[in-house]
């Protein structure tokens, strides 16, 4: 006697003992937006893309999850090159298993730690713990970063050849939130990750064009503000000293969040000489711009500062034409106490985990830039690559995403959900999310992890 497998539509919980099922069949879902068709999924792998039969599903037996997935655009799972965990150091803020909880809820299967913790990730001991503490969340995998020099202090290089050897494999290094502003340090550390394939992300703000207090982009309103100003080339010099000597050493360099039109045109001028540059943009400033800083209100307080809408379009054109090559949300969590500031005072930093999917698809997908395949290869296949995270994005096995023998790391989009942000159901621990209150149209209802369910928010109503 057969039995038919259960059928179910989500129901809302981020809980990280949802049930785990040896067998799932996503019904009817669109693959990277493109034709309807079912999802085999057995042991973690996809098994099968195209025609799974009532039949066959009965053959599953009871144990068997069923998905209905019609309307909904199947993705591999997201993968974020930049987030703040703040453990060790900061819990107040967040901790390794809330950002976890917050990335499985926005539709990632992977992100990256940024080193400026207390202690800083600038040992292999640091990175192997926060690579531990991941595991133990188990929601999303946790890639440590390392710190390029000890302490982010911008002058010895840190254990950066000890940290790729650990169990951490830490390929990405980042002072971020300091710019290696020495080109003499740069150099070096770009030699030295050459050797095993590492890549130096880059914090482009010259301390001597944009010093610690800058928070505001340089400009009429700055001055009307009041609010000491952050001009634009103090981010692409900075990115124009790193593409030559990444040229030079034949190495590696990514820069992250990309915030000015003229770093796009830096960034396509190293592309079309060869040079190995990659780089990232974050949701919010693909689509939040400066003069929102008119409030004085700190959860716009941002580094990178907002900048103009001209900037915001030339960002959008270089995310659809690839001179960009992903989008990273920069997730920083603050307490309560470091943000309720007067603005110049307050901590720098927003939330971006929950919201990115459908700040991408505000943003990029209903103004006709990008389709749904287009946003998995931003917001997986190419942070992956550039991250060489084995089993995500499609790196491993043939490099296809979604494909039988693909690891089953899914995200399945409600590309028409319409729903209004409210930080007070953010799953993070923190707060300082600048999309309270606003209304965007696309959202993650499902997450999977090789095959296991880490978040089942619901289809909007």
């Amino acid at each position: 006697m057969t039995t038919t497998p259960s059928r179910e539509r989500a129901t809302p919980t981020t809980d990280p003992a949802l049930p785990h099922v040896r067998t799932t069949v996503i019904v009817g879902v669109r693959v990277l937006g493109g034709a309807s068709a079912d999802i085999l999924v057995r042991d973690g792998v996809i098994e099968r893309v195209g025609r799974v039969s009532r039949a066959d599903r009965a053959e599953f037996g009871a144990d068997a999850l069923v998905v209905d997935a019609n309307g909904l655009v199947a993705l591999p799972g997201l993968v974020d090159l930049h987030v703040h965990l703040r453990e060790p150091g900061r819990e107040d803020a967040e901790t390794v298993a809330s950002g976890s909880a917050a990335a499985a809820a926005g539709g990632f299967t992977a992100v990256l730690a940024m080193a400026n913790t207390s202690p800083v990730t600038d040992t292999a001991e640091a990175a192997e713990r926060v690579l531990d503490l991941g595991r133990a969340a188990g929601l999303v995998d946790v890639q440590p970063v390392g710190a390029v020099t000890k302490g982010l202090a911008g002058e010895e290089l840190a254990e950066l050849g000890l940290m790729a050897r650990s169990r951490a494999r830490v390929r990405v290094f980042s002072d971020d939130g300091h710019c290696i502003d020495d080109a003499r340090v740069m150099r070096r550390a770009l030699e030295y990750v050459k050797a095993f394939g590492g890549v130096v992300s880059q914090h482009a703000q010259d301390p001597r064009l944009a010093g610690p207090d800058a928070c505001c982009h340089e400009s009429e309103l700055s001055g009307r503000l009041g609010l000491p100003g952050w001009p634009g080339i103090a981010e692409e010099s900075v990115v124009a000293r790193d593409v030559l000597l990444a040229r030079h050493t034949e190495s590696r360099v990514h820069i992250a969040h990309v915030s000015t039109a003229g770093t796009v045109e830096v960034l396509r001028w190293a592309k079309r000489q060869g040079i190995d540059v990659t780089a990232e943009v974050t949701p919010h400033h693909l689509l939040l711009t400066s003069d929102l800083l008119s409030g004085y209100d700190p959860v716009f307080k941002v580094n990178p500062p907002l900048r103009p809408q001209e900037d915001v379009e030339a960002l959008r054109a270089g995310l659809a034409d690839g001179t960009i090559d992903a989008v990273a949300t920069d997730h920083a969590p603050h307490a309560r106490h470091d943000k309720e500031h007067a603005f110049v005072d307050a901590a720098f930093g927003m939330l971006g985990l929950e919201t990115a999917l459908a700040v991408v698809s505000e943003s990029m997908v209903l103004t006709g830039l990008l389709d749904w395949e287009g946003v998995a290869r931003v917001m997986s296949v190419a942070p992956a690559r550039i991250a060489q995270l084995r089993g995500s994005g499609g790196v491993a096995a043939h490099g296809m995403p979604l494909t039988a023998g693909s690891p089953a790391n899914i995200t399945l989009v409600d590309p028409s959900a319409i729903t209004t942000v409210d930080r007070a159901t953010s799953v993070s621990l923190s707060r300082n999310n600048p999309w309270h209150g606003r209304t965007l149209t696309g959202a993650v209802v499902g997450t999977w992890l090789r095959g296991r369910r880490t978040s089942d928010p619901g289809r909007p109503s």
